[in-house]
């Protein structure tokens, strides 16, 4: 009875035991996690295909068309004049740009003259000897003869005699020695071609200047001029006289140009050819870049969108049955900077408005349309 009693009571220990475990394993074990299923809303809008045109989009700087580089042709200290010779000064046509001191210049321009001026005395009374007839001429250029002005041109010869006479006597020498002078001297005053405004300047009143050297920029801010290359594909649809609009980086300002000059050349590393297009606004600077959009040409049964919605560059996301993601096939026809022309959707297809992370073909969405 004893050794029942203590089977008896082994067994309902050890089924105790497991019954206490197991209980303790099912309050300690996490509950398992229920999987929602989500849809993710989508914004479409419906294709409807027209005419659409191709718009050339090309970039460039802007460029005075007017512009020189001031040098020097003569050697002297610069002399102070009555505009600042700096960066952004503004010049009419023909007002001095800089003067070069010409003092020395001058004086041996005088001493030329003086010489002339001599020869021509020395020759009178041999004219009056031998050609009376062209003595008077000669007297009164004498009389007129003013060693502080331009000298004046020499008088006209009648006879081979007369002109064999004044050359032989080192006439004509003398005086194109002064004409060079003068000249010369002319060249010491740098004024302006065209009214415009100074860009760049290199040297400062009191600086020795030599001859071939550089002194400044000078540009006219009436007509800019841009440089842009377009595809050879689309060479023959440039034409000379062509209106192109013009707009800065943040497309604030719009500006309008002329396609003045067309490269007859291709580029044969990128296959492209280069316009000039002629541009005239106030608000216009040398330096500036613009985006000028020249209108190609126009395909039909075509549709605009963002290049972000292409996949592969060949396929884009459609919507079936209001609920079903689909990738079709498409045909690009232009790419632009951010925009591309596709066809091979038909009218009244869905297609999303903007790019879906995580989006495959036949993934179940909401639609919604955009307005």
């Amino acid at each position: 009875m004893r050794k029942v009693i203590l089977a008896i009571l082994g067994l309902l220990f050890i089924a105790g035991a497991i019954v206490l475990g197991n209980y303790f394993i099912d309050k300690n074990q996490a509950p398992r996690p229920t999987l929602k299923k989500s849809i993710k809303t989508v914004f479409v809008q419906e294709v409807k295909n027209n005419e659409v045109p191709i718009i050339l989009t090309a970039s460039g700087n802007l460029l005075a068309k007017n512009k020189i580089d001031v040098f020097s042709e003569v050697q002297g200290v610069l002399s102070v004049s009555d505009k600042a010779f700096k960066p952004g000064t503004e010049y009419n046509k023909g007002e001095i740009l800089l003067s070069i001191n010409s003092d020395e210049f001058r004086a041996s321009l005088k001493s030329q003259k003086s010489n002339l001026f001599n020869l021509i005395t020395s020759i009178l009374p041999d004219i009056r000897l031998d050609y009376s007839y062209e003595f008077k001429k000669w007297e009164t250029y004498l009389q007129s003869f003013d060693i502080n002005k331009i000298i004046a041109k020499l008088p006209e010869f009648t006879t081979d005699k007369e002109k064999y006479f004044i050359s032989g006597r080192g006439i004509l020498t003398a005086y194109y020695n002064v004409k060079n002078l003068e000249v010369r001297l002319y060249k010491h005053q740098i004024r302006a071609p065209f009214i415009g405004i100074l860009t760049e300047a290199l040297v400062t009143p009191g600086t020795l200047v030599r001859s071939g050297q550089k002194l400044g920029e000078f540009i006219n801010t009436d007509i800019y001029e841009m440089e842009v290359s377009i595809s050879a594909e689309f060479a023959d649809l440039l034409k000379v006289g062509s209106t192109v609009n013009l707009n800065n980086l943040n497309k604030s300002k719009n500006y309008e140009g002329k396609v003045i000059r067309v490269n007859g050349k291709i580029d044969q590393i990128s296959q492209t050819i280069t316009a000039y297009i002629d541009v005239t606004h106030p608000d216009l600077k040398e330096g500036m870049f613009l985006e000028a959009n020249l209108e190609a040409k126009s395909e039909v049964d075509a549709i605009e969108i963002s290049r972000k919605l292409l996949v592969d560059n060949n396929a884009v996301y459609t919507v079936k049955n209001d609920s079903i993601l689909t990738l079709s096939t498409i045909d690009p026809v232009y790419f632009g900077a951010e925009k591309v022309i596709i066809k091979g959707l038909e009218n009244g297809d869905k297609i999303l408005t903007q790019t879906l992370p995580g989006a495959f073909d036949g993934m179940i969405i909401k639609t919604e349309t955009k307005k």
